[in-house]
């Protein structure tokens, strides 16, 4: 139903406009007495086999909603109703902004496929927090933070530790999101030396509270084998606690789109199917080359459960959906968790 009736309606409608609308329709629903119930025995399947306990953590699946989605923290708990095993907010940045000029989501629909350039959109720390003051409980969030785009370089740790404190409370665990492709200048966020800073002041902000959260590094798929060892290198060094491989990406080869449309709609991430294979080779490089030394949070890419059992066949712990969810429909957590589940009898 969903993909014969529900998205062809949706995908009339301008991407941005119908994430809100969808928002707005989840939110109104769920206030509905039974409507939340009805959503859990669609869509959860609540089976201790599926529990992973990673980062001191206990996931009551493998299978979670990636940063971008819910970038304010304003409908998590109601997400939670859809089986996800946890959800990832963010990006959040110390102060709110808009983003980039509009439109910047473009649907590459015969590739299966999204371009953003949102720009790390949002409403700030403390609206965040707000949000996460009202949760109840159900799932466990992830922060995703990362810079305000007018930052100057010098002061972008500054911005990262501003985030990192005032979500320390409210969140589980943490993604430091240092590759964004849609935020300006990032360059310095992808030198070793510079994610070594970065990573160490976090930590030692971490330590000044009496709960340590898991800190996490969200790559991007581009990275070649040089730059993937200098991630291994700075995970050993750093004893960070996990990557989230991988963000979106900016190589636009082997679409189906023309290079007219392409053209078109000009720079941002691409995410979804097209991103599948890369996010999985740089996952299946890190647990090999690492010889499986720290967690990997897989996404990109997938939009069935074989493509999450790859992800978690490469060497991925847990995976993560976003572009597979508005092309597949919510029963895709579903169909994800009940293969894990037949692939371990």
């Amino acid at each position: 139903m969903y993909k014969s009736i529900i998205r062809p309606l949706f995908f009339l409608f301008d991407p941005e406009k119908i994430h809100h609308f969808i928002f707005s329709l989840i939110k109104t629903l769920s206030k509905i007495p039974g409507v939340s119930s009805i959503f859990r025995s669609l869509f959860q399947i609540n089976d201790k086999k599926l529990e992973r306990k990673l980062f001191g953590l206990t996931f009551k699946n493998p299978v979670g909603l990636a940063a971008g989605f819910d970038k304010n923290a304003v409908l998590y708990n109601e997400l939670g109703n859809f089986g996800f095993g946890f959800v990832e907010i963010g990006t959040v940045t110390p102060n709110a902004q808009e983003g980039n000029p509009k439109k910047r989501i473009f649907r590459l629909k015969a590739d299966n496929g999204l371009i953003n350039r949102m720009g790390f959109n949002n409403g700030g720390v403390e609206a965040a927090i707000e949000k996460l003051k009202q949760n109840k409980g159900k799932i466990i969030i992830g922060g995703n933070i990362g810079k305000n785009t007018a930052t100057m370089p010098e002061n972008y740790t500054k911005d990262y530790l501003e985030c990192f404190k005032a979500l320390h409370p409210y969140v589980d665990y943490f993604v430091l999101n240092v590759s964004c492709p849609n935020v300006g200048s990032h360059a310095k966020l992808n030198d070793k030396d510079y994610l070594l800073e970065l990573i160490t002041a976090v930590q030692k902000m971490n330590k000044t509270f009496d709960i340590q959260r898991p800190i996490l590094l969200k790559i991007a798929p581009d990275l070649n084998e040089i730059q993937l060892d200098e991630i291994i290198d700075l995970v050993d060094e750093t004893k960070i606690d996990g990557i989230i491989a991988s963000n979106t990406s900016v190589n636009r080869e082997g679409l189906i789109a023309s290079k007219e449309q392409l053209e078109t709609i000009g720079n941002g991430g691409l995410s979804g199917k097209p991103v599948k294979d890369r996010s999985t080779k740089v996952i299946k490089y890190l647990a090999e080359k690492s010889n499986k030394a720290f967690p990997i949070i897989g996404v990109g890419g997938i939009h069935s459960a074989e493509d999450a059992l790859e992800k978690l066949n490469a060497g991925a712990d847990l995976v993560q959906i976003y572009t597979g969810f508005i092309y597949e429909g919510p029963g895709l957590v579903k169909e994800i968790n009940k293969a894990i589940l037949n692939d371990l009898n």
